[in-house]
């Protein structure tokens, strides 16, 4: 399928992990995807996989001034924006007793500022065609109350209800904002925290038994992001393999 040819797409987090799986599958429909991260190279890396005219560029989502940096980028090159994937995001594992304030705006400023300043630069954009698809990463974590990661899980519902209020902030412009929920799933940043060793307790939850890969969760992602899912905004899609049921 080329259901992305000639549209533009930005897409967070696109270093590893699910974020490049995201921006790899867009590229391969024929998407101009613009690879962001604080890994610059990594984002690079991405976006000379895809080829063609997508570039990557290091972007610190909870700097103001570095996301401003990429999305003129993006307007000077392209002048128009149709998609926008927003993944990037911390995972922490850490105790409550041991969270700190410092540790707790650590993760809010790129979880959940970081979200709001792409969603606002990108929206912008969007707004000047009339069309757009912005597709936010929450977890099912929000449902699950997952222990010795508070911080994140506020932060991810947070990100559901901003999800749902952009939603009715943007639809006159034929602009749609939902929001995919993946459970656990195996990337680089897991397997540097303490979740690496939950996957055996996960696969004991869901209704399907195995273990979530970045390729589990792409076809949602790439679902929504396409003109296909017109009439969908505002929702909230576990991609879980059955863990939460609701």
């Amino acid at each position: 399928m080329n259901r992305f040819e000639g549209r533009v797409a930005v897409v967070s987090g696109a270093a590893q992990g699910m974020g490049k799986a995201v921006a790899l599958r867009l590229g391969a429909e024929g998407a101009t995807v613009i690879a962001a991260d604080i890994n610059g190279k990594g984002a690079e890396a991405t976006a000379k996989e895809i080829g063609g005219k997508s570039f990557g560029q290091q972007t610190d989502i909870g700097d103001p001034a570095s996301v401003k940096a990429l999305f003129d980028a993006v307007a000077q090159k392209f002048g128009k924006l149709d998609v926008q994937i927003n993944v990037a995001a911390i995972v922490p594992f850490v105790k409550w007793d041991e969270l700190t304030f410092e540790e707790w705006r650590r993760v809010a400023r790129v979880n959940f500022d970081g979200l709001f300043l792409m969603c606002k630069a990108g929206s912008d954009l969007m707004r000047k065609n009339n069309y757009g698809r912005i597709v936010n990463f929450g977890s099912n974590s929000v449902l699950a109350g997952t222990p010795n990661m508070a911080h994140y899980v506020a932060t991810k519902g947070g990100v559901l209800g901003f999800t749902r209020a952009l939603a009715t902030e943007l639809g006159g412009y034929k602009i749609t904002v939902n929001t995919v929920m993946p459970g656990l799933i195996d990337t680089e940043g897991v397997q540097t925290t303490a979740h690496k060793d939950a996957f055996g307790f996960v696969d004991m939850l869901q209704a399907i038994k195995g273990k979530g890969m970045p390729a589990d969760v792409v076809p949602a992602v790439a679902f929504l992001a396409s003109e296909e899912a017109h009439w969908i905004t505002g929702q909230a899609l576990n991609v879980d393999a059955g863990m939460a049921r609701w």
